[in-house]
């Protein structure tokens, strides 16, 4: 009998976590001895249909808030009728309906995954400081949530799996674009455009470097009506274009010679090694999580968190200095084949999944 395997997550919208999730599930479907689903607590999203069109079984649980008790009794239901010997939760909300489920599941190993650095809202770090006891392991993608996991919620060091985001180097193909003499230099964001990615920061350093360059934002979110009105601001006003949300990172990649995440908070940052493995260069915040990833001066350059004016100096470094970009490009491709690849990583999964 295969190793039956949940993975639950809060959304399945295109994002971060759900990418991994996504790519996860891809790679264990396709393991000797292993049959995975994905279920998730709100509605079905984008990566819904991905997942389902690769033959992956999915359960959106259609919660109607986050305090939607409803969804615990239909998890329940979920995890014994399906027989499932595991469940790795991802993200807070999961991670507590799996430990509550739990209580109602005997015999089925739970295991949970953080995913951010976030130290906003407390209460988050405190619930999870009550719930990590449901499960065998904390799974997390960088040390710097390693830290913050034990600091905050009293994770023991012993109980954390320091496992990395991953991705497949053959689906990036190296883009020409970034050493192009292109004016305005075409440069991107791709992600969610919730207030923690700061995009109104790149947006004020796009200010700054007077046409150099044209900011595309890929993705959207709570935050898209205000950075579009600051968009219109006599000095940013045709320099920045919205894409709207993108099934898959490479069509952005190959549109962009730069990639900038402006974020103050990352637990990992998929975005950034996908934009390594494309040859894209990356401009990132000196941050926790970030720096994990991305090594300053080496695989791409970090700017100070403090001021959007140390974002706009790195942007513009990169774009005067063609040596330094060329070098940046090649030693990132070179990285991620050595540490962000499922060849590395996925191992690391079934070594806790298999015990």
């Amino acid at each position: 009998m295969p190793r039956q395997i949940l993975l639950l997550l809060t959304d399945l919208e295109i994002g971060g976590t759900p990418t991994v999730v996504r790519e996860l599930a891809l790679r264990l479907h396709r393991e000797p001895g292993m049959a995975v689903e994905v279920a998730c607590l709100g509605g079905r999203g984008m990566v819904a249909a991905q997942l389902a069109a690769a033959g992956i079984g999915v359960t959106a649980l259609n919660a109607s808030s986050p305090t939607d008790l409803r969804v615990l009794g239909q998890l329940i239901l979920l995890i014994r009728r399906q027989g499932f010997d595991a469940v790795l939760s991802f993200l807070l909300h999961a991670n507590a309906a799996a430990a509550i489920a739990k209580l109602f599941c005997r015999g089925v190993r739970f295991f949970q995954s953080i995913q951010t650095t976030q130290p906003e809202p407390r209460w988050h770090w405190q619930l999870q400081r009550l719930i990590h006891v449901a499960a065998e392991k904390i799974i997390v993608p960088s040390d710097s949530v390693a830290a913050a996991a034990q600091g905050r919620s009293g994770i023991p060091c012993r109980k954390i799996a320091v496992i990395p985001n991953a991705l497949a180097l053959q689906d990036f193909a190296p883009s020409p674009v970034p050493m192009q003499q292109t004016r305005p230099f075409p440069i991107g964001f791709i992600g969610r455009l919730d207030p923690v990615k700061r995009l109104g920061d790149l947006l004020t350093a796009v200010e700054q470097l007077d046409g150099l360059v044209h900011l595309h934002i890929f993705g959207d979110g709570p935050q898209r009506p205000a950075l579009v009105a600051q968009s219109q601001r006599p000095g940013l006003r045709g320099r920045v274009t919205f894409h709207g949300v993108i099934p898959y990172p490479q069509p952005a990649l190959a549109q962009i010679g730069m990639l900038v995440l402006p974020s103050l908070h990352e637990g990992f940052g998929l975005v950034l090694i996908e934009a390594m493995a494309a040859g894209v260069p990356v401009v990132a915040r000196n941050v926790p999580g970030v720096r994990d990833v991305v090594r300053d001066g080496q695989t791409g350059l970090l700017a100070d968190p403090a001021d959007p004016t140390a974002l706009a100096a790195a942007i513009s470094r990169l774009l005067s200095d063609r040596t330094l970009c060329q070098r940046l490009i090649e030693s990132a491709r070179r990285d991620v084949a050595q540490r962000f690849t499922w060849n590395r990583v996925l191992p690391m999964y079934l070594s806790i999944l298999r015990q």
